[in-house]
């Protein structure tokens, strides 16, 4: 089943909520994910700065990142996400600028940013290698590259394509959000990387890290209108784990 980035725009306006199947990449992603970059950031002492977030959505992270005091753009393909983007910064005071564009051609000068965001994105990309080209280029020698994408494993295969997107009794929506073929292995990253200049520093799992049978049940209850879907991702507690074998983040520093 091919891919659909289509409910990006389908869906895109109701990001925020919690009813809305999208809102499940905010409820325990965004904490999971922030908590390990913080701890990156505040380990190399980075304070502030102008940070690019690539496949922005409805900006999670682009606003987390706007309260850390960073100054921030966010760019993504999806018009009906940028618009909501925006109006959720309006209503919040937020300065963040939105642009609507896709990875492979960024519409930024050379080395314009100190940081590049890059989450939950690098899974639905055509030209894997165009995008951190162009990522390459827009970073400063010296520049931090903060990413997660999902790995192409069989336990990968089993939660994000059957239990979350195909079988009748658990999966989210009814459309393909995922392609596992397109889903990257650590290694091949790390060589797509390399090859332009950007050097991988760590890289730890990222994963639910609650039971299986909490997982497959919270799954079912949202299926069956129960709970939300902020709350179904609460309920998996999405974080830092040892294994890389679902879902993976970690940082790379861009060469001089």
């Amino acid at each position: 089943m091919p891919i659909d980035n289509d409910v990006y725009d389908r869906l895109g306006a109701g990001w925020w909520d919690e009813d809305n199947p999208l809102n499940m990449l905010h409820g325990s992603c965004t904490p999971g994910r922030m908590g390990f970059f913080r701890e990156i950031l505040d380990h190399r002492g980075v304070v502030g700065g102008r940070a690019l977030d690539i496949g922005c959505g409805a900006g999670f992270i682009a606003e987390e990142l706007a309260m850390a005091g960073f100054t921030v753009t966010g760019i993504d393909p999806s018009r009906v996400a940028i618009d909501t983007a925006r109006a959720h910064a309006g209503e919040g005071g937020l300065d963040i600028e939105y642009r609507v564009g896709v990875g492979e051609e960024l519409p930024f000068a050379d080395a314009a940013f100190d940081l590049v965001f890059c989450c939950d994105v690098l899974e639905h990309v055509r030209d894997l290698d165009r995008v951190i080209a162009e990522t390459a280029r827009v970073m400063r020698p010296g520049g931090l590259y903060l990413f997660d994408t999902i790995n192409r494993t069989w336990r990968s295969k089993m939660l994000a394509i059957k239990a979350m997107q195909e079988w009748r009794l658990t999966r989210i929506m009814d459309t393909a959000i995922h392609e596992w073929s397109m889903f990257i292995t650590p290694d091949e990253l790390g060589a797509t990387l390399g090859r332009h200049g950007l050097d991988i520093v760590e890289v730890v799992g990222l994963a639910p890290r609650a039971r299986w049978l909490t997982i497959l049940a919270a799954l079912g209850d949202t299926r069956r209108g129960r709970i939300s879907y902020g709350e179904l991702s609460r309920r998996l507690e999405f974080g830092r784990v040892t294994s890389l074998s679902l879902s993976y983040m970690g940082f790379a520093v861009r060469r001089p």
